[in-house]
Parts: structure tokens; C-alpha cells; sequence
């Protein structure tokens, strides 16, 4: 189990210092932004949609190393899905970091798994869904700024 957990913490520190998808979306269709005034953390959310399809994501902004990673390891599960995939990954992902993972399907985690040591941790579980409740926001054509709290 201690090499596993390994693993997620390299996965987590690889988005942290390289992030995927970070850059603002200037023909983006949807720009939200997320703050979590509890520890500082800021991103922007930019989504292009096409239909009901993601074509592109991208995010902007600083935090935590939980926050910043989680944001990278979103924007590359979502590119390509729909609007309703994307909806099912964050209820997936809201599972998996407040501990209600049982019953998930292991190959629907994929690299999300990463996270699920967020739930030890009941602080940090907002650093780790600021970018997922931006990106709900996003989706649902809201535009107001999200908070945490």
C-alpha cells in the first residue's frame, strides 16, 4: 500500500510542477473564476465547447500543490467529453476525496485515484474540488465567481 501511495504523491507533484493544460483560452466560450478565501487558492477556469463537447480546457492561476494538481489532472480528464461525462467525473471525484469511494469503479478513477488520500485530510478537501466546482459552474453557464465557503 506504502508504494502506492508513493505513486500518488509523484502523480500529485508532477502536476504540481508541470501542470497540463495551463493557459488562458482566448476563443474560450465559458471563463470562471475560484477562489477558496480559507487558503488563497485562485484559478481561472477557461472552456471552449463545441455542442455538448469540451474541445478545450484550460486554467490559470496559483495554490497548493493539491489545488494546482487537481485543476491539471481535471482539464485532461475532461478535454473531449461531454458536458455530462464531465458532470459524472465530478461526482466521481467528490466521492472519492470525502471518502465515499466504495463501490467506485477502479478504471473509472484512473489517474483521479491519485487524490484519494484527500479524504484523511477533511481541509484540504476543498483545495483538491475548487477547480471541479469552477468547472461545474463553467458548464452550467453560471459565470459567477466560485467560493469554498
Amino acid at each position: 500500500m506504502s508504494d502506492l501511495r508513493e505513486l500518488y504523491q509523484q502523480v500529485i507533484l508532477d502536476h504540481n510542477k508541470n501542470p497540463r493544460n495551463f493557459k488562458e483560452l482566448p476563443a474560450a466560450t465559458s471563463k470562471v473564476e475560484g477562489y477558496n478565501p480559507l487558503c488563497g487558492d485562485h484559478y481561472t477556469i477557461y472552456l471552449q465547447l463545441d455542442g455538448d463537447t469540451i474541445r478545450d480546457v484550460g486554467f490559470t492561476g496559483n495554490g497548493c500543490a493539491i489545488s494546482k494538481s487537481s485543476a491539471s489532472v481535471m482539464t485532461s480528464s475532461v478535454k473531449g467529453k461531454t458536458k455530462e461525462e464531465a458532470d459524472r467525473l465530478f461526482d466521481v471525484f467528490q466521492k472519492l476525496v470525502t471518502g465515499h469511494a466504495a463501490g467506485l469503479d477502479e478504471a473509472e478513477l484512473g489517474r483521479l485515484a491519485a487524490f484519494s488520500g484527500v479524504s484523511e485530510f477533511p481541509a484540504r478537501v476543498k483545495c483538491a474540488t475548487l477547480a471541479w466546482h469552477t468547472l461545474r459552474s463553467a458548464l452550467q453557464g453560471i459565470g459567477e465567481k466560485v467560493s469554498t465557503e
